[in-house]
């Protein structure tokens, strides 16, 4: 046995460590450099606290939900179970730093507590009320059993490794103490096998490598399940999530709208309405004179209706930049090319699409290039 595992490693040994101790660190593979990463070993970290933080959750979580669990019959019932959940999301908190110090993985806080009225029946209702500490009390209930499968797996394999792979430098230990000659690999009344050779010695630290080696990468595997529960369980819920985001998004509208009404009264204030007031000045005038000078009254009336014409193109380029009826009727091509033609600079538009977009495709992008097109006249 020990020499067919000899054959099948000896190859491997010796095209490996020449490789292993030729280059430098920092040009080894990422297989080879993962057991001296320091990513790694708080990785391991991370599975070793988490089994004594697994008792402590578990602990205190199935203590108090059964205590307030039995008290409900009583006035102590709803208060016992609140605190406990409020206790659940303080210790979700604490993971959450543990899982940003030791993993790298940052998740935002869960959504806050809704109060609808104030004092203590308020809050109690607003934590037993909320998703979060629900699902805080559920991580602490899923971790302990993890925590205790993760910590028996990582240690046991990274135990398991580092001995073989020094186990050049302990064999010794059996022949002086125990009496035999090396580690016993298999063993029954009537035969019994050692790592006792040379070659079966460098084999065993041969297998303790590849178990060294491997070790990284099966906590970081561990570790990925705790990212999960971690963000999924203590982290805000995708509908919180999303309520932000439409609360976002509506702040954008409202300035959006906000701004667009502002634009509108000022182009009034300073367009039409100022060539109104000029209008109606100049036809009093015209009025007053009409008697005394009709040709100076009907020069007036003739410069009015140039002000007329002027307003009456101002209202319809305000009209226009509220959402102009050639893109409703004719499409995108059209009201382009309308703009184009104002422009003070030469434009040439080309448009290919497939299919006509939605409206408000057509308005985002006709508003674009309109206001890219009044820069370019402006400067």
């Amino acid at each position: 046995m020990a020499t067919e595992y000899g054959q099948g490693y000896g190859l491997g040994s010796g095209s490996g460590f020449p490789g292993h101790t030729g280059e430098r660190h920092h040009r080894l593979p990422a297989g080879l450099r993962a057991p001296f990463e320091a990513r790694s070993w708080r990785e391991f970290g991370y599975v070793l606290v988490g089994l004594p933080v697994g008792i402590l959750l578990f602990t205190y979580a199935v203590t108090m939900v059964s205590l307030g669990a039995g008290l409900l019959v009583t006035f102590l019932g709803v208060p016992v179970l609140a605190a406990a959940l409020a206790g659940c999301r303080g210790f979700g908190a604490m993971e959450r730093a543990r899982a940003r110090a030791l993993l790298g993985l940052r998740v935002s806080e869960p959504e806050p507590l809704r109060l609808k009225k104030q004092g203590a029946m308020g809050w109690m209702g607003a934590v037993l009320k909320s998703g979060a500490s629900w699902r805080s009390l559920l991580y602490a209930v899923l971790q302990f059993p993890w925590s205790v499968f993760s910590f028996v797996v990582a240690v046991n394999v990274w135990a398991f490794g580092w001995a073989m792979l020094t186990y050049p430098l302990w064999f010794w230990v059996f022949p002086m103490y125990a009496g035999q000659d090396g580690l016993q690999l298999y063993g029954d009344q009537t035969h019994r096998v050692y790592l006792d050779n040379p070659f079966e010695i460098a084999v065993t630290a041969l297998v303790g490598l590849l178990f060294t080696l491997a070790t990284p990468w099966l906590v970081r595997a561990l570790t990925t399940v705790d990212r999960v529960m971690v963000h999924g369980l203590l982290g805000p819920s995708r509908l919180a999530t999303r309520v932000v985001e439409l609360e976002s998004d509506r702040g954008v509208v409202v300035d959006t709208a906000a701004a667009d009404l502002r634009r509108i009264e000022r182009d009034l204030h300073d367009g039409a309405q100022a060539r109104l007031v000029n209008l109606a000045m100049d036809l009093g005038l015209a009025k007053e004179k009409l008697k005394e000078d009709p040709r100076a009254a009907a020069v007036m009336v003739d410069e009015a209706h140039g002000e007329v014409k002027t307003a009456l193109q101002e209202l319809r380029d305000l009209a226009r930049g509220i959402h102009p009826a050639v893109l409703t009727d004719r499409g995108l091509d059209a009201a382009l090319s309308s703009v184009a033609s104002r422009c003070t600079v030469p434009v040439r538009v080309e448009v290919d699409l497939a299919e006509r977009p939605a409206s408000a495709i057509e308005g985002i992008a006709y508003f674009t290039v309109s206001e890219l097109l009044q820069n370019v006249s402006k400067h």
